[in-house]
C-alpha cells in the first residue's frame, strides 16, 4: 500500500490515473497533517495488499469528513473503497484481512475493529464500490450530515439488506483520548431520526435494524 497527501482543492482536478484505478484506496480527511501523516505510515507499513492507495486530504476549508470522503469516492474507480480517520492506528495486515473477508462472505460493507464498537458500527469501514454506488445516487455517504450518523446510516443500510461483515482481526483502533466526552451533532442526530422512519424504512428489507441505533 502506498500513501498520498494532497489538500481538498486539488480533488477539482482530475487525479492521477494511477491513484484512481488503484484495486483499493483508502480516503483519510485530515485536519492535522504531523497526525495524519504519521497514522498513514503505519497503515501503509501493516496493510498487506500492494494494489491499494491511502489518500490523505487535508480539508484546509474545512469542509467536513463527509463531503471529502464522497469527493474521493467521486473521483476514483476502486474495485474496494474504504474511509478512515486521522486518530487510527493499524493492526497488523488490517487491510488484507478487510478485503479477505469481504470477498470470502460476498458482503458490500465491513467494519474494521475500533476498539469502540465490536462490530456493531462500521466507524472505519471497507466495502464495495459497486455496493455504495447504489445507495446515494453514487456518493458514498447520505451527503445530508455534516459531523455524525452518516456512517450509522451506512450501516443500518448493510445490515438491514445483509450485507454487512466484521472481522476483529482486521484491526484500525480509533485513538481519540477525548472522545466519550464530545457531544453528537444534534441536527444530524434528528435528521437520523427522521430518515429512519422515511427513507431508510423503505430501502431496508429488515426493520428490525432501524432499532439498533437510536
Amino acid at each position: 500500500m502506498k500513501w498520498q497527501l494532497l489538500h481538498a482543492a486539488q480533488l477539482a482536478q482530475p487525479l492521477p490515473a494511477d491513484w484512481a484505478q488503484a484495486g483499493t484506496v483508502m480516503v483519510m480527511p485530515s485536519t492535522n497533517s504531523d497526525q495524519a501523516s504519521q497514522a498513514a505510515q503505519l497503515m501503509c507499513s501493516r496493510a498487506g495488499e500492494a494494489d491499494a492507495l491511502l489518500l490523505v486530504v487535508l480539508d484546509d476549508a474545512r469542509q467536513g469528513f463527509i463531503h471529502i470522503a464522497n469527493q474521493v469516492f467521486a473521483a476514483t474507480t476502486s474495485t474496494w473503497f474504504g474511509y478512515v480517520a486521522q486518530d487510527a492506528f493499524a493492526g497488523r495486515q488490517w487491510l488484507a484481512t478487510g478485503v479477505l473477508t469481504l470477498t470470502l462472505k460476498a458482503k458490500g460493507l465491513l467494519a474494521f475493529n475500533d476498539g469502540k464498537w465490536g462490530g456493531a458500527l462500521a466507524a472505519f469501514g471497507l466495502g464495495r464500490r459497486s455496493w455504495f454506488s447504489q445507495n446515494y445516487d453514487g456518493q458514498l455517504f447520505y451527503p445530508g450530515y455534516t459531523q455524525h450518523y452518516a456512517d450509522t446510516e451506512l450501516t443500518v443500510l448493510a445490515i438491514g439488506n445483509a450485507q454487512y461483515c466484521y472481522s476483529p482481526q482486521a484491526v484500525l483502533v480509533e485513538v481519540d483520548w477525548g472522545k466519550d466526552a464530545k457531544p453528537v451533532n444534534a441536527l444530524d442526530k434528528t435528521l437520523f431520526a427522521q430518515r429512519k422512519t422515511g427513507w431508510l424504512k423503505t430501502r431496508v428489507k429488515n426493520t428490525a435494524c432501524l432499532e439498533i441505533f437510536k
